[in-house]
């Protein structure tokens, strides 16, 4: 009798259990292992399975297979201690990586042979500089955003010439901000997003963006023709309604869709990073390329330090330190996809600290 009774509980737990496992709601994201324990912030994917990921200690991880393997790059002499916030690639062999901290901790290193060996480009020459991230528009020209020095954001626009870096500070009255209350965060290497030519700000201060805006002026007003036209660019500092009022909080991610001009849907997430689980002031979208801001209805659920457009699925996913969410509605209402520890992404893949990296599975993001 004992034994029948033994049998039929152990067929009761094992019917439970594969109840269990057939109901269970899988991970959206597919762990890798990234054989670092390094806090890992930089994420860049390119096509035909090939990403670069970066964090701390000269931390940097490149694979060429999707994430089956990943490889420990080696590390570039004098950046044993550096914290590699932003990465950027352009296929398997060729990669820069910008470091940030205070003055000439923030650096740049590039590598063109896989990263089996690096050169220095560019070292912070500002001893109250702070650099937060860096973006291409090719391979020649890039942008670099830091914290406010002598009184304007630092942005440079990055020349890639002979194997070197000529770095060329835009000096725009636009750009003016006070350290002491307003600065960028180089959480995702992702507060500047090079398609609408925005980045986002936080502090005291409260969340700003600060957006580009070219306009056709006259060269000499008494011949106002075509020949004496020229066009201007100047940087408008415009409030989003997002949290802020502390130095860790505010906007810490902005990225758009792939439309183009105003019709471009720009979202920006943050909030503050001393309070993950507060979901109120986590983002906000614009439907005209950045210019008119309204916060979502639905915020994520939790603080978000990078989004990112998934052509893929249509969606945008915003990721943080207590998990992940999904918008189909470009920003105005998110959902929750899991309670995992990120901090930036490139999708399909995420990373975080602890060397966690993980590719978005397929099928998702929920339809409805």
């Amino acid at each position: 009798m004992g034994r029948m009774i033994r049998r039929a509980l152990s067929l009761l737990f094992l019917a439970a259990a594969v109840c269990a496992a057939q109901t269970a709601k899988p991970s959206p994201w597919v762990m890798q292992n990234s054989g670092t324990t390094a806090s890992l912030r930089g994420i860049h994917a390119l096509a035909g399975g090939i990403a670069w990921a970066s964090g701390s200690d000269g931390t940097v991880l490149r694979t060429e297979d999707g994430g089956y393997l990943w490889q420990k790059c080696a590390v570039p002499k004098g950046a044993e201690k550096l914290d590699f916030r932003g990465i950027w690639a352009w296929d398997a062999n060729t990669a820069i990586v910008m470091s940030s901290g205070p003055g000439d901790a923030s650096r740049l290193y590039k590598t063109k042979d896989g990263c089996k060996s690096w050169k220095l480009l560019a070292t912070n020459k500002y001893k109250d500089g702070f650099w937060d991230g860096i973006s291409f528009i090719n391979k020649d020209d890039g942008r670099l955003l830091g914290d406010p020095v002598d009184g304007k954001f630092q942005l440079f626009r990055i020349l890639l010439r002979f194997g070197h870096a000529e770095l060329t500070q835009f000096k725009n009255p636009g750009l003016a901000a006070k350290a002491a209350n307003q600065g960028a965060f180089a959480a995702s290497n992702s507060s500047y997003d090079e398609n609408s030519m925005i980045f986002g700000t936080g502090g005291k201060a409260g969340a700003y963006v600060y957006r580009i805006n070219t306009v056709e002026v006259c060269a000499d007003c008494s011949d106002a023709d075509e020949e004496a036209s020229e066009m201007q660019s100047s940087f408008v500092k415009i409030s989003v309604p997002m949290a802020g009022g502390s130095d860790g909080a505010g906007i810490f991610s902005v990225a758009s869709d792939d439309k183009f001009g105003n019709e471009r849907s720009v979202v920006a997430v943050g909030g503050d990073y001393e309070k993950p689980n507060e979901s109120k002031g986590t983002a906000a979208y614009s439907a005209d390329g950045g210019w008119r801001w309204t916060g979502s209805s639905v915020p994520p659920h939790g603080y978000r330090s990078a989004v990112g457009w998934y052509a893929t699925d249509r969606a945008w996913i915003a990721v943080g330190t207590n998990g992940s969410d999904y918008s189909r509605d470009d920003g105005k209402t998110w959902q929750p996809l899991d309670d995992g520890e990120w901090n930036a992404l490139s999708l399909p893949y995420v990373v975080g600290p602890k060397g966690r990296i993980a590719k978005l599975a397929d099928n998702a993001i929920p339809r409805k």
